[in-house]
C-alpha cells in the first residue's frame, strides 16, 4: 500500500485519485517513539507495522519510518541524547509528514527507584526533568554538610532552586492526557518472570518487592547512567526542587528531555501540537542496591527485568494507541473528556 494513503485515512479525507495520493504527506493518528532495536520489536511484530518509510537524517541503524493502514507509525531514534534530538528532529522536518494532528507516545525501558516501584512496572510521566544539566564536584571533596556534589548552576549549593539557563530542564505534559492514558491501561495485565521476582524479592519493602504495576510517575533523563542510593536520593531531591515539589522521580533513562525538546521545537513552529504527547517508561532494573550489595554490582546485575519490561510497554502503551485508533472521530480534537 502506498503509504500516503495514511494521511487520508488519518484526515478522514474523501477519496481522491492514485496521482493526488501518492503526494500527499504522510499523517500518523498515532506516532510511538522507541529508542533502540528491541524497544521497537513487540510494536513492529504486534501491529504489523510493514509500510517503511525512509526518512532523510533518520539514524543509520533505523533509516524508516514503519507505519500501518490503520494511522500508527513507529521511529526508533537510537539511543541517548544526540541521537533522539537529531531523528526527531529529521521527522519534523520531514516534507513526508503531516504531525499536525498526531499523536506521539515514547514508550522505553528505563531504571526503578524502588521506593516507587519494581521491574516491570509501567510509569506514565507527568514531569520529564533532565538530570545532567547540573554542576558537579568531586564526592570525595564535598564541602561540610553537603551530602551530594550536584547542584544547580550558577547557584552556590545543593537545595538552592537554579533560574533555567537553558529552558530545557523540566517539561511538565498535559494532565489530561497522562490521566486517560492511565485510566487505559491501570488493569493491563503485566509480564513478569521467575528471574524478575527472585531478584526483587532481595528488596525488604513493598514495592520493590512487590508485583510489577501500572501508575503515573515522574523521570528524570541523562546520558550518563547514575546508580546507587546517595545518587538515587540526589536526583528525587533534584526533581523536587525543580519543580517546586510537584514531581516525584521515579525513573531514569537517556534521552526523554532530548526528544521533547525537539518536539517542542516542532511545536513552536506550528508543526505538531505538544499537548499530544505522552512518555511511558517501564522498569528494566532498579536505580539502586539492595541491602549487602555494592551499586556498582547493582548496575551489573542480572535483575530479570529486561524482557518483561519490553513487554509491558508494549501492552501498557498499546492500549492507549488502540483507543486513539478505535475512536479517532474523537481523539482528532483533543483528548476525551469521558
Amino acid at each position: 500500500m502506498n503509504p500516503s494513503l495514511l494521511s487520508l485515512a488519518a484526515a478522514g479525507a474523501m477519496m481522491v485519485s492514485p496521482a493526488m495520493a501518492a503526494d500527499a504527506p504522510v499523517a500518523p493518528k498515532v506516532l510511538v517513539i522507541s529508542m533502540f532495536k528491541h524497544e521497537a520489536t513487540h510494536w513492529l511484530e504486534g501491529e504489523k507495522l510493514d509500510i517503511k518509510m525512509p526518512i532523510p537524517g533518520l539514524s543509520e541503524a533505523f533509516p524508516d519510518l514503519s507505519c500501518n493502514a490503520a494511522g500508527l507509525c513507529v521511529v526508533t531514534t537510537s539511543m541517548g541524547y544526540a541521537n533522539a534530538a537529531s531523528s526527531i528532529s529529521a521527522l519534523i522536518h520531514s516534507d513526508k509528514l503531516d504531525l499536525s494532528h498526531t499523536y506521539f507516545l515514547i514508550a522505553g525501558i528505563a531504571g526503578v527507584d524502588p521506593a516507587d516501584g519494581t521491574t516491570g512496572s509501567a510509569l506514565w510521566a507527568r514531569y520529564v526533568i533532565d538530570g545532567g544539566l547540573q554542576w558537579e564536584v568531586d564526592a570525595r571533596s564535598l564541602p561540610k554538610g553537603w551530602n551530594t556534589g550536584l547542584f544547580g548552576m550558577y547557584s552556590k549549593a545543593p537545595g538552592e532552586k537554579p533560574k533555567s539557563v537553558y529552558g530545557t530542564e523540566t517539561y511538565h505534559l498535559d494532565d489530561a492526557l497522562v490521566d486517560k492514558a492511565y485510566a487505559l491501561s491501570k488493569n493491563v495485565a503485566l509480564a513478569d518472570s521467575d528471574e524478575a521476582r527472585a531478584y526483587r524479592a532481595l528488596y525488604p519493602a513493598a514495592p520493590a518487592n512487590a508485583a510489577p504495576t501500572v501508575s503515573i510517575c515522574d523521570t528524570v533523563s541523562g546520558d550518563t547512567w547514575w546508580h546507587g542510593k546517595a545518587m538515587s536520593d540526589a536526583i528525587n531531591a533534584w526533581a523536587k526542587l525543580l519543580t517546586d515539589g510537584a514531581a516525584n522521580y521515579c525513573t531514569t533513562q537517556q534521552e526523554d528531555n532530548a526528544t521533547l525538546t525537539a518536539l517542542k521545537r516542532g511545536a513552536d513552529m506550528g508543526r505538531l501540537d505538544f499537548t499530544r504527547i505522552a512518555v511511558l517508561r517501564t522498569a528494566s532494573n532498579f536505580d539502586q542496591e539492595h541491602p549487602g550489595q555494592l551499586p556498582s554490582d547493582s548496575l551489573n546485575a542480572n535483575s530479570g527485568g529486561f524482557m518483561p519490561s519490553l513487554e509491558n510497554a508494549y501492552r501498557v502503551g498499546s492500549a492507549l494507541t488502540r483507543a486513539i485508533l478505535a475512536d479517532w472521530a474523537v481523539w482528532k480534537d483533543g483528548v476525551p473528556k469521558d
